[in-house]
C-alpha cells in the first residue's frame, strides 16, 4: 500500500467520486483517473449502495494510497456525495467524476492545463463546445439545452453545456461555496452560485460516451424541472 507522507506536497488535485451501486464500473473508471500523469487523490464517496461498489473502493484503497473510501450511512443523493466528498479535499483543484464510463478522465489534463492558462478559479468540460460529443438520447440532448439556456438567460453566461458532470474548481472557492443540493440540483446550484460571485465559467471540450438508462442511468425528466426551479430560485435570492 502506498501513502502520502505529511512532508509530501499537496495534491494538485482532488478527483471527487460520489458513488451508488455502481461495482460493474467503478474498478475501472478509478483505475482510468489513477493512471493520470498528475500528482492527484481520489475520493470515493459511496452514497448508501447495496451492491459490492465499496468493497471494491476498499480494497482499491488498500492497493493505492492516493484513494480515499468515505462512507455515507444511507443513500441520500448525488449532491450529498460530493459535498462530501469537496469537504475532504486536499488537492489544489477539485473536480469531479461519475462512477460509469461516460467521461473520459483524460480530458481532465488539458482541462487544468486551460485553468492555469486562463488563471481561473473555475472551468467545464463541454461535451457541444465545438462539436457534439457521441450520439445522446433526445430527451437528454435537448433538456441539457434546455437548462443550458436558462442559465444563461438568467446570469448573463455563455456556458455550452451546464449540466456536464466535469465541473472543476480551485479548492479555495469552491470549499467557500455554501452548497446545500443533496440531488441531482447540485449542479445547478453550484454553477448559479458560482456565477453570482462574479466568475466566469469557461469551457474546454470533452469527450463523452452516454449510457442508457437500461444501462444504469439515473438522471429522470423531474431533475431536469428540479434544475430549471433550482437556477430561478437561486437568481432571487441571496
Amino acid at each position: 500500500m502506498t501513502s502520502r507522507s505529511p512532508d509530501s506536497p499537496a495534491p494538485e488535485l482532488t478527483v471527487v467520486v460520489p458513488v451508488y451501486n455502481e461495482q460493474a464500473t467503478l474498478a475501472e473508471i478509478v483505475q482510468r483517473v489513477l493512471a493520470l500523469p498528475l500528482r492527484l487523490e481520489v475520493v470515493v464517496v459511496d452514497d448508501g449502495s447495496s451492491d459490492d461498489t465499496a468493497a471494491i473502493a476498499d480494497r482499491i484503497a488498500n492497493q493505492d494510497g492516493r484513494l480515499r473510501l468515505l462512507r455515507q450511512p444511507c443513500n441520500r443523493g448525488k449532491g450529498a456525495a460530493v459535498r462530501a466528498g469537496i469537504a475532504a479535499a486536499r488537492g489544489d483543484v477539485v473536480v469531479i467524476q461519475d462512477g460509469d464510463l461516460e467521461y473520459d478522465p483524460r480530458d481532465f489534463v488539458p482541462m487544468l492545463a486551460e485553468m492555469r492558462r486562463l488563471d481561473s478559479a473555475v472551468i467545464y468540460g463541454s461535451r457541444r463546445l465545438r462539436y457534439r460529443s457521441a450520439s445522446v438520447q433526445a430527451s437528454y440532448y435537448w433538456g441539457g439545452v434546455l437548462v443550458t439556456w436558462f442559465t444563461n438567460l438568467l446570469y448573463r453566461s455563455r456556458l455550452t453545456d451546464e449540466p456536464t458532470c466535469y465541473k472543476m474548481w480551485r479548492r479555495e472557492l469552491i470549499q467557500s461555496v455554501p452548497l446545500r443540493a443533496d440531488g441531482f440540483e447540485f449542479c445547478p446550484e453550484v454553477t448559479a452560485r458560482v456565477l453570482k460571485l462574479g466568475h466566469q465559467i469557461p469551457e474546454v471540450q470533452i469527450d463523452y460516451r452516454p449510457r442508457t438508462a437500461a444501462e444504469g442511468k439515473k438522471i429522470e425528466w423531474r431533475d431536469g424541472v428540479i434544475a430549471l426551479w433550482t437556477l430561478l430560485r437561486l437568481r432571487f435570492s441571496r
